[in-house]
């Protein structure tokens, strides 16, 4: 079996790591052995320990995907470690490192050095044959003008041919939830790399992973052009949302449902992938993503002149989305939020996963806190908020202890409640504001009936 090393054991190494153990041959055996190397701190032994007893390492509805996951382990392919030597004897390896940008005062920072330490390691200890794939996310002119180099360094200074090079670049479309592994295996898959031969072996590899017949792969003419190709992809899905965004305030002051309104335009085919209100966006890639536009062009291309207005408003327009349903929170109360109770249901990104990264929640909770609100908050997939430093209950406690319910996650314990039933009872808060469209029209209208305050991001106090 071909050896292949997962650099990176994060939402998507891990996962990827499962996918490459599944390939089989004809005679149904592993077509790979497969390491997941992460680094020797708690959270990477952590993630190490879990792998290696057939345990996917990060909550959420990831059935299918831990099932993959036990089974490789059982076959044998599968183990992980945070010893560099797993790189000694690979023919592939697969880089899912991070890669930070952030917005600070409409300053753009980026970090490059977590890569460039991880690429270093890569090119200190890797064959000369190894094909190194890249699915890290990253500025358009990454892999030729600071990857490629330093790999060649590395190889120069072992005494290897800096042309034995053989770098890929492949984006990942990794969606955490229900779908996690379908993400990886019944995708498309777009790739490029330095030259044909690296190309061509990259091209062989992901036929062995992905249901190509169904997903055909794309082979881009450079890898600019494959880098490009992730950055233009997610920040068409940023600027969509953020475009949404602006609509919302519109619709809530002037009085009709937007969701509504874009459910009936998204009859359509050419706009069906319009998008719905909501608190926000979260998770690694759309509150970032767009920004590498401006990174490239800073780190590598300085004498271009380009500029990317749209990229940088959309990040900071669903910055602001929080902020905004906290003044809704604020009208609708007709006072301060000072002593209020608040129930936050929901601090992951995503419905039904466990990842907090740079969620709208957070956002949210800390400006519920400023302005004086006591917050408690719920996630059946969080039990430690790392962002926010605090233990979650993952048990839902009783609705009417608040003054006010948030509904900010769509997870699918909160669409499965009966509120109009918890209403009739008495188990229900006075207060229900839904950032997430969970909340029906005729319950909406029942749990009014009932003396409930409904508030909804998109739509007015009518609706």
């Amino acid at each position: 079996m071909k050896r292949v090393c997962v650099q990176g054991l994060g939402y998507v190494g891990a996962a990827m790591a499962t996918a490459v153990a599944l390939a089989r041959n004809r005679e149904g055996k592993p077509k790979y052995s497969v390491t997941g190397v992460d680094l020797p701190t708690k959270l990477g032994l952590d993630r190490v320990d879990s792998i290696n007893a057939g345990e996917f390492p990060f909550s959420g509805e990831t059935d299918a995907l831990s099932k993959a996951m036990a089974g490789a382990r059982n076959d044998g392919n599968l183990k992980a470690t945070t010893s560099v030597d797993a790189y000694a004897d690979a023919d592939i390896v697969i880089v899912d490192v991070q890669l930070d940008v952030s917005l600070n005062n409409g300053e753009i920072n980026s970090d490059f050095s977590v890569l460039e330490k991880a690429i270093k390691t890569i090119g200190n200890n890797v064959p000369r044959t190894t094909l190194i794939i890249i699915e890290t996310t990253v500025p358009p002119g990454t892999c030729e003008n600071m990857i490629l180099p330093i790999l060649r360094n590395c190889y120069s200074i072992r005494g290897i041919d800096p042309d034995d090079v053989k770098l890929a670049h492949s984006y990942e479309r990794v969606m955490p939830g229900e779908n996690y592994l379908d993400s990886l295996i019944n995708y498309w898959r777009v790739y490029s790399a330095n030259t044909d031969v690296a190309a061509n072996e990259c091209e062989k590899f992901l036929t062995d992973i992905i249901n190509v017949k169904k997903f055909p792969l794309k082979r881009m003419s450079s890898l600019n052009a494959s880098e490009a190709a992730k950055i233009l992809e997610n920040t068409y899905r940023a600027v969509n949302i953020a475009f949404i965004q602006e609509w919302t305030n519109f619709a809530e002051q002037i009085g009709f449902d937007l969701f509504e309104v874009i459910d009936a335009i998204k009859m359509r085919p050419t706009h069906s992938n319009i998008r719905h209100p909501g608190l926000g966006v979260g998770g690694y890639c759309l509150p970032k993503d767009p920004l590498f536009t401006y990174v490239s062009l800073n780190k590598f291309f300085p004498e271009k002149d380009v500029d990317f207005p749209f990229a940088k408003l959309a990040v900071k327009t669903n910055l602001e989305m929080p902020y905004h349903c906290v003044d809704r929170l604020k009208d609708a109360l007709g006072e301060s939020l000072t002593d209020k109770s608040v129930l936050l249901c929901g601090v992951s990104y995503r419905q039904n996963v466990g990842d907090s990264r740079n969620s709208p929640s957070e956002i949210l909770a800390r400006q519920l806190f400023i302005e004086g609100a006591s917050v408690t908050y719920h996630d059946p997939y969080v039990s430690y908020w790392e962002e926010m430093a605090t233990t979650i209950d993952c048990t839902l406690p009783r609705l009417d202890n608040y003054d006010v319910v948030i509904f900010a996650v769509p997870h699918t314990i909160y669409q499965k409640l009966d509120m109009v039933g918890l209403a009739l009872s008495g188990r229900c808060s006075k207060f229900l504001f839904d950032t997430v469209n969970i909340l029906s029209k005729e319950m909406r209208v029942s749990l009014r009936e009932q003396g409930i305050k409904v508030e909804s991001i998109g739509r007015s106090l009518s609706h």
